[in-house]
């Protein structure tokens, strides 16, 4: 996924296919296979939310008692399907339509909240809460075709995007550290604490570390693939140790903490079926105004603007640390097309809602991809 930038001064070679031209591969000095080896490698590195989602949104009940999708058990397969499908088709967009190396997907934090501060309000569905997302993305997408969040883009200080991305840098860093057991939450007054205990042990952790530094290596001796290769490996290795050892989950079906020593997020093992069809019920599950007649209008607003918040501001930092990562950026510190990135966004979040999932919204983790990609170093202006 190439992105247009303003600075390419590069002559294209004669006879380029029109996918090249469209995307301007050859123009940057990259390549179809570079292309796909950096897709490959955002694709995995942010795959983790179509297992995370489902454990958020999936797993909480409204204040009707029912999970997201109706019924009074979860419907995590749905929830994945949705959540993969909603991603994969505007990431799809933001390459198309912005030509930007940007992938998107269900934002962490905003589903959360929507799941322990939205949907188990009083009288409040999950069909409601979604509603609230589909018109806090609508909000979003007029504020962008009119020019006030591009021009509030441009006045927010280079500096403090960069902060942004850094603090979601940060965020998401902390996500992995604590999936892979690295850090824990204790059950006392200590907010985190290195491992179990403060001690480092258990076959998951193993696994985290050796994936770990053989990404490192691998960078540090410019292997072309690196990330892609330490995350293939580091996934290999956990299906072997879960066959011979049978290390199991770190939770119960109840959620309860039985084996610390466990598999975090998921168990690493084959599929039995992996040519299941998908299950797209989610889809239109959704009640644009029943908030506001379930909890107030003041108090349904008070819920889009705390939304619509975040979702502002976080592509702002995470649009320029990709193009800086790309060398896309301006004299400003801009990416070029920017309107473009910034619409498609908006309608990610609307799509999210639509698709009950949550907002959608830039992911950093198309930095890995990006650094992939880049074999030689776009020009610059």
């Amino acid at each position: 996924m190439s992105s247009a930038s303003a600075s390419a001064t590069r002559t294209a070679p004669p006879g380029r296919s029109g996918l090249d031209r469209y995307f301007r591969i050859s123009e940057r000095g990259s390549s179809v296979s570079q292309e796909i080896r950096g897709g490959i490698v955002t694709f995995f590195t942010m795959a983790y939310i179509v297992v995370l989602n489902p454990l958020i949104i999936g797993t909480v009940k409204d204040s009707s008692g029912h999970y997201i999708g109706g019924g009074t058990e979860p419907n995590l397969a749905m929830v994945a399907a949705c959540t993969a499908l909603i991603a994969g088709v505007m990431t799809i967009l933001m390459g198309v339509v912005a030509n930007f190396p940007l992938a998107l997907a269900t934002g962490l934090g905003l589903n959360a909240f929507l799941a322990y501060g939205v949907a188990s309000l009083p009288e409040m569905t999950w069909a409601d809460a979604m509603g609230l997302i589909v018109i806090e993305g609508i909000i979003i997408l007029v504020l962008v075709l009119t020019g006030f969040r591009k021009a509030v883009f441009h006045a927010i200080p280079a500096q403090l995007k960069t902060a942004i991305s850094v603090g979601i840098g940060l965020f998401i860093t902390l996500i992995g550290l604590i999936d892979a057991g690295f850090v824990r939450k204790p059950s006392g007054p200590t907010p985190m604490e290195l491992g179990i205990g403060g001690f480092l042990n258990g076959w998951p952790l193993l696994v985290f570390v050796i994936g770990l530094f053989t990404i490192i290596t691998l960078l540090v001796n410019k292997v072309k693939g690196a990330i892609l290769y330490g995350i293939v490996a580091a996934t290999v290795l956990a299906i072997a140790l879960e066959a011979l050892l049978h290390v199991g989950s770190q939770t119960d079906a109840t959620g309860k903490v039985v084996n610390p020593t466990g598999w975090g997020l998921n168990v690493p093992t084959l599929p039995g079926n992996p040519f299941a069809s998908p299950q797209f019920g989610l889809l239109g599950d959704v009640s644009v105004f029943g908030a506001f007649t379930k909890i107030g209008v003041i108090s349904a607003c008070l819920l889009v603007f705390t939304l619509m918040l975040a979702d502002f501001f976080d592509t702002m930092g995470t649009m320029v640390a990709i193009g800086g990562e790309a060398g896309l950026l301006d004299e400003e510190g801009n990416p070029p097309g920017s309107q473009r990135i910034l619409v498609v966004d908006s309608v990610a979040a609307i799509a999210g809602g639509l698709g009950s999932v949550s907002s959608n919204t830039s992911y950093i983790e198309s930095a890995a991809g990006v650094g992939e990609e880049l074999a030689p170093v776009w020009p610059r202006s």
